[in-house]
């Protein structure tokens, strides 16, 4: 497979198009990519890169914008070498790989080798999927809502203890995210008199809208507020012309596996984030 890198989005993104949208595994990469070609993630600029079969048939897709880790389609372990020594001219300074586990480690073992350097795996994830919801088996009173512009401080508050409470990477860029998603009305809450829980709900592609960043805070949690928003957003979703959703959630957090399962979500893949430790 020969490598392309670039920073050209608008090229990437014309490229790709056909393999964004072939598979769930690619999701994450096609709506990140719908944000950057809408203004967001530019500063630091972000980077590109393109498989290509001896044919020119695109057949990988990678990505990544800064601080965030390297984002990466499926790829054959024997590909990762020349990937990540392209990779590293470009950007030196990439400090992490996601993607689903073969990939991850596979692109981690060429970068140890290629640096000397070590590897921690951060975050194990499930991928699930759903066609139709069911009710939760105990629904939490309240309803779903778009956020208000004087709730925006809570939830920029909320979405940095998320991102902490995961073990994420940014924290640091919890406000831009917020502001993004209200723009674009793919910011929801679950309200019961005041605000008890938040969720995004990404673009559709190819059908599939993706589910993220679902969460309650501490004070509302085990009263059912995240499992009946989720079920109301994939309702939501699934009637305005989706057909499928899909979210990820920690294997480490056996209640957000179960309370989705009980709204109808099923495991289709994994998941691997792995963070690079210089020599």
């Amino acid at each position: 497979m020969r490598f392309v890198l670039t920073r050209d989005a608008e090229d990437f993104a014309a490229r790709t198009e056909r393999l964004l949208s072939a598979s769930l595994e690619c999701n994450v990469l096609a709506t990140l990519l719908m944000s950057v070609r809408e203004g967001g993630h530019r500063d630091p600029p972000p980077i590109f890169a393109l498989g290509m079969t001896e044919r020119g048939e695109v057949s990988f897709a990678a990505m990544r914008t800064p601080p965030f880790p390297l984002l990466a389609s499926p790829l054959g372990g024997g590909d990762a070498g020349p990937l990540i020594e392209g990779w590293l001219e470009l950007d030196p300074d990439v400090s992490a790989v996601t993607g689903v586990p073969e990939t991850a480690r596979a692109i981690t073992q060429a970068w140890e080798r290629r640096t000397g350097g070590t590897s921690t795996l951060t975050l194990s994830e499930a991928m699930h999927v759903l066609t139709e919801v069911h009710d939760p088996p105990r629904p939490a009173p309240g309803t779903l809502r778009l956020p208000r512009p004087e709730e925006r401080d809570l939830l920029v508050g909320w979405m940095q203890d998320f991102i902490t409470e995961a073990g994420l990477i940014g924290a640091a860029q919890s406000a831009a995210l917020i502001d993004a998603r209200m723009r674009g009305q793919a910011l929801l809450v679950w309200e019961h008199e005041e605000p008890v829980s938040m969720l995004i709900v990404n673009p559709v592609v190819s059908g599939v809208v993706r589910l993220g960043h679902v969460y309650t805070p501490p004070e509302f949690r085990r009263r059912g507020y995240a499992g009946s928003a989720v079920a109301a957003a994939s309702r939501r979703a699934l009637a305005g012309g989706a057909t499928r959703c899909m979210l990820f959630t920690d294997t480490a957090n056996p209640t957000s596996n179960k309370i989705y399962a009980e709204v109808g979500y099923r495991r289709c893949g994994d998941w691997e984030e792995i963070a690079f430790q210089p020599a």
